[in-house]
């Protein structure tokens, strides 16, 4: 019997090569689908990461919701206090890529934003929008306290602290505390004795931009600020404010310690440092201190020389403006305010102050170390002094000290040999006022203090007369 081949067996290589070749086709296929599938899995697990389900949101701790998960993750770094991102300039860390690369654009000096109306650039777009207000108008947030409105919550922000007194910024150097970290930048400047801004007139520098502009008014004569009452004008807005309290009645801050009320905060804060003794300012050159930053500034002036402020009508020339006003005023002989218990007028109003407590007797500075009153705090300064021996003034030329000014500076008219009191009749000088007082004496007819016994009514009078008259008609040699 003829035996038969199993057909498998009878198969063609070359067929076999074929089905090989398909079958590893198809593997290839297979394995190209599986990694697709993968791929598409993980994006799915990528896009569920990140996005949620449309209509769905994703709320943190503190009830705040997202509609990504990495803005989720960005937001809960402002409760973990991560900061992932770091500026290569600088250091200065940040929570968000986008913070940081607005923050760069200090660096680079970058501002993409700008203003179609009026040109002004700006590094991000939230300050265009806030900007856009001042052409707009727009002022969409209130004070719930007093129903001012600003353009920006940052501003609305700062005023708030008007109301809650909150001051957030803190000198490290002397403990004073601001509600405006600006305000404590500037302030930190009479620590460090820094003056950038130079004035091209005189040479004078200013710790703030804006104290040189209001400084260069006085070169120019600018005054643009007018009090709508009595329309006196001047240099500046703070000035105006000041002016205006003359013409206001109510005086709603008072002092804790004595009573004194006053119109402004700033002036009871001023005054409340005569009670504690706090004196925070100092000056580098001598190392006398102050109540406040306007009092060093104008103490400087001693040491630089300055006097930017000339009388119209004399030579003299003053540190302080108010100082130059007064002066005028003798030349003027202008008198405005006057007693209201007498007839006396003065040319400072502080002097009336001052005059009236004669009347009053009112004597508010006291001793802190006796019962002794005074009714101005100078003569209270110079008072304790006695108690404490301080001798704060040093003559110049010899180790002599004194504890009065005035002292120091009718002593070193003695090394100077300067005479400024002259006598209008003789041309005499005098180092002292009260000198000049004395001498002037000798020309006046009536002499109440100092008669001779040739004066004195003896009954010879007619006869002595008669004499003199003979020795006049003798003819002369």
């Amino acid at each position: 019997m003829k035996h038969t081949e199993d057909p498998e067996e009878q198969r063609d290589p070359i067929e076999e090569t074929k089905e090989s070749e398909e079958l590893r086709e198809v593997k290839e296929e297979s394995e190209e689908l599986r990694e697709v599938k993968e791929e598409s899995e993980e994006l799915s697990e990528v896009e569920e990461e990140h996005h949620v389900q449309p209509g769905e949101r994703l709320e943190s701790r503190c009830g705040k919701s997202f509609t990504t998960k990495q803005d989720l993750e960005c937001h809960m770094r402002v409760h973990t206090g991560e900061k992932p991102y770091q500026c290569n300039q600088c250091g200065k860390i940040f929570s968000g890529s986008t913070q940081l690369k607005c923050h760069m654009r200090v660096h680079t000096g970058e501002k993409p934003f700008t203003c179609n109306q009026c040109g002004n650039s700006f590094s991000q777009s939230a300050n265009l929008n806030v900007h856009m207000r001042v052409h707009t108008g727009e002022k969409p947030y209130q004070c719930n306290q007093c129903g001012k409105i600003f353009s920006g919550s940052t501003q609305l922000k700062r005023h708030m602290r008007v109301h809650t007194g909150e001051k957030p910024f803190t000198c490290n150097q002397c403990g004073n505390s601001f509600s405006q970290l600006a305000n404590l930048n500037v302030h930190m400047k009479v620590h460090t004795g820094e003056k950038p801004f130079s004035c091209d007139q005189c040479g004078n520098s200013f710790s703030q931009l804006s104290s040189l502009n209001v400084h260069i008014r006085i070169h120019t004569g600018e005054k643009p600020f007018t009090c709508d009452q009595c329309g006196k004008t001047f240099r500046s807005a703070s000035d105006l404010k000041k002016h205006l309290t003359v013409h206001m009645k109510e005086k709603p801050h008072s002092c804790s310690v004595c009573g004194k009320s006053f119109s402004l905060r700033q002036h009871l804060h001023g005054h409340e440092k005569t009670h504690t003794g706090v004196r925070e300012y100092m000056c580098f050159e001598c190392e006398k201190t102050f109540t406040t930053a306007s009092s060093l500034k104008l103490h400087q002036k001693i040491h630089t020389g300055e006097k930017p402020y000339k009388c119209s009508h004399c030579d003299k020339r003053f540190n302080v403006s108010s100082s130059l006003k007064k002066h005028e005023k003798i030349h003027t002989g202008e008198k405005p305010y006057k007693c209201s218990h007498c007839d006396k007028r003065f040319s400072v109003s502080q002097h009336l102050k001052t005059h009236e407590r004669i009347h009053t007797g009112e004597k508010p500075y006291k001793c802190s170390h006796c019962e002794k009153r005074f009714s101005v705090s100078s003569s209270l300064k110079k008072h304790e002094r006695i108690h404490t021996g301080e001798k704060p003034y040093k003559c110049s030329h010899c180790d002599k000290r004194f504890s009065v000014s005035g002292n120091l500076k009718t002593h070193e008219r003695i090394h100077s040999r300067e005479k400024p009191h002259t006598c209008d009749q003789c041309g005499m000088s005098f180092s002292i006022k009260s000198h000049l007082k004395i001498h002037m004496k000798i020309h006046t007819v009536e002499k109440p203090h100092h008669r001779s016994l040739r004066s004195q009514p003896d009954g010879h009078e007619q006869e002595r007369k008669k004499r003199s008259q003979k020795i006049c008609l003798l003819p002369s040699v």
